[in-house]
């Protein structure tokens, strides 16, 4: 079962996420999360660094798609802002959403990464499909109440997983 929380990566921030080498390891598409891994929660700017670091993945080739439990209008206008398709309501970590973002994109599991700030929603989705998974540390403490509750229980299983050394790639 903890095999289904891991991430391959753990990182603190998007722009930590060594793009050559999942370049190299095949990986042709990114799913990100929105809230807490790409801009605060209920924050409305993105800011200049992060529009630039998407540029930078596209330049690099890599197609990407946002997945996101939140809301159409909000989850929808960030897609229009980075230039990329934009999945809400995706009710993670089940895995429609995450299939639907492959489909857009023409990637496989085998090709495909997600990139979230969760365990409980979007390393446990990815690793139900065999994606390749990256756990971002949360940008702000800010949270939805139901976010806050599980991060109690993200940080005794970040700490099991420490432990046992079963963090994979940490970087």
């Amino acid at each position: 079962m903890l095999e289904l929380l891991c991430p391959r990566y753990y990182v603190d921030s998007i722009f930590s996420i060594p793009l050559v080498e999942i370049k190299q390891r095949g990986i042709e598409g990114l799913i990100f999360d929105l809230d807490n891994t790409l801009i605060g929660w209920k924050m409305e700017e993105l800011d200049a660094k992060t529009r630039q670091w998407f540029g930078e993945l596209k330049k690099m080739g890599f197609r990407v798609c946002l997945v996101s439990n939140n809301k159409k209008v909000r989850v929808s206008n960030f897609g229009r802002i980075l230039g990329v398709p934009a999945i809400s309501k995706a009710r993670k970590p089940r895995r429609r959403a995450f299939r639907e973002a492959m489909e857009i994109m023409k990637t496989g599991p085998e090709t495909t990464a997600v990139i979230g700030d969760q365990i409980f929603t979007d390393i446990l989705g990815g690793n139900h499909l065999g994606l390749y998974t990256i756990l971002v540390a949360p940008l702000s403490r800010q949270e939805f109440i139901g976010t806050k509750c599980m991060r109690h229980l993200e940080r005794l299983v970040l700490k099991i997983l420490t432990r046992r050394n079963l963090l994979r790639d940490k970087v």
